[in-house]
């Protein structure tokens, strides 16, 4: 066997390098000599990333060793459950601002920035890339049948205050509350429509996602059950241990860096979730799999849209304070925006290297309006 053949997994480029971050955000955490916040945020962001990538694969093994309607259950289920965890760490500590922001970040950055880097890299390489059209015209239909849902509270809040005494927060919310409600059954339906009745339109890159894993050679065996459980388990709680780091060190970190809540929610939070599914998708297109490439960029929009927003709006009642669907302007643009010219690339079945400019393009324009955004108050 040759020296190259012999070499470790762990000396192949990897996300699990990141995995050095989580001593040092507890060592800053925990050391108080060594305390800074702004050091803590930014370490803590690095050390989730790799966790993340660890519970995204574990869930993966367990989804493979269940079989393929429970499998792809689960994988439906908890696929972003890192964003999920960071969300409701938010949320406990009073950070609902961040906590939308982060909802309509997890949206932009699949479809825009992961989407984007996936048609680019995947163009690069292959002149043209196709994939099914039928199953793509469904998933951007439900998109925007979701961006919709977001704009719907919003346009309430502004028509709704133009009559005295037609608006109040008690309104809101139990509007919100009946939207959750539609979403997470048109999820519902989704996973009937994608796992059951439709579900020849979805299969093709299941068992290559399976055998690819996150980044390294030693993912591709198939864990036992007990040891996916236990990996699932630990992550699970290292992802929520770290989140409060994180959102612990969300205000000092604004005031040092000089961003606003929303950015940190639309940009870093959204980025540090989906890190891990942002490699494998494209990977996936390098390997011209655009099927599967595009079925993680715009799934991962809709698990966040229809099942974790409306999830974070039920779990918030558990909390001192309720979070509404009601978004900022400039997020629902985004959010619209980002679901539109995603329909318009994903329609004809195809993508070269130019779409995924544009898309890259978009995501930039938006980031730097979330940047130069000033706070609200």
């Amino acid at each position: 066997m040759s020296p190259a053949a012999k070499k470790s997994p762990w000396l192949t480029p990897s996300l699990d390098w990141l995995l050095i971050f989580v001593p040092v955000a507890f060592a800053l955490r925990y050391v108080p000599a060594w305390r800074n916040d702004t050091a803590l945020f930014i370490v803590a962001a690095l050390a989730i990333i790799p966790i993340a990538g660890w519970m995204g694969h574990a869930t993966e093994q367990l989804a493979h060793r269940m079989g393929e309607g429970i499998g792809g259950l689960l994988n439906a289920s908890f696929g972003n459950a890192a964003e999920l965890i960071i969300a409701l760490m938010a949320l406990r500590a009073g950070h609902i601002g961040v906590v939308k922001a982060s909802i309509t970040g997890s949206i932009i950055g699949n479809l825009l920035l992961v989407l984007g880097v996936s048609v680019f890299a995947g163009g690069m390489k292959f002149k043209h890339q196709r994939f099914n059209k039928t199953a793509a015209r469904s998933s951007c239909t439900a998109l925007i049948l979701a961006a919709s849902a977001l704009v719907i509270p919003t346009i309430f809040h502004y028509a709704a205050a133009q009559a005295p005494g037609g608006w109040s927060p008690a309104a809101e919310q139990n509007l919100s509350l009946a939207i959750a409600v539609v979403l997470i059954a048109t999820y519902g339906a989704m996973l009937v429509f994608s796992l059951v009745t439709h579900k020849q339109l979805f299969v093709g890159g299941e068992a290559d996602l399976a055998t690819t894993g996150n980044d390294a050679d030693a993912h591709q065996a198939i864990w036992p059950v007990g040891k996916a459980v236990g990996v699932l388990l630990g992550a699970t709680i290292a992802v929520a241990w770290v989140s409060e780091f994180l959102v612990g060190a969300v205000e000092a970190a604004q005031h040092s860096l000089g961003v606003t809540e929303v950015f940190v929610g639309v940009i870093i939070v959204a980025i540090v979730g989906n890190a891990a599914e942002h490699s494998t998708a494209v990977t996936m297109a390098l390997k011209n799999k655009m099927d599967l490439s595009l079925g993680i960029a715009v799934g991962s929009s809709l698990q966040i849209a229809l099942f974790v927003a409306p999830v974070l709006v039920f779990a918030s009642y558990a909390f001192p304070h309720q979070m509404n669907l009601e978004f900022t302007l400039p997020e629902i643009a985004a959010v619209v925006m980002a679901a539109f010219v995603t329909d318009q690339i994903a329609g004809d079945g195809e993508s070269n290297w130019l779409e995924g400019v544009q898309l890259l393009a978009l995501y930039l324009i938006l980031g730097i309006l979330f940047y130069f955004l000033p706070a609200t108050h």
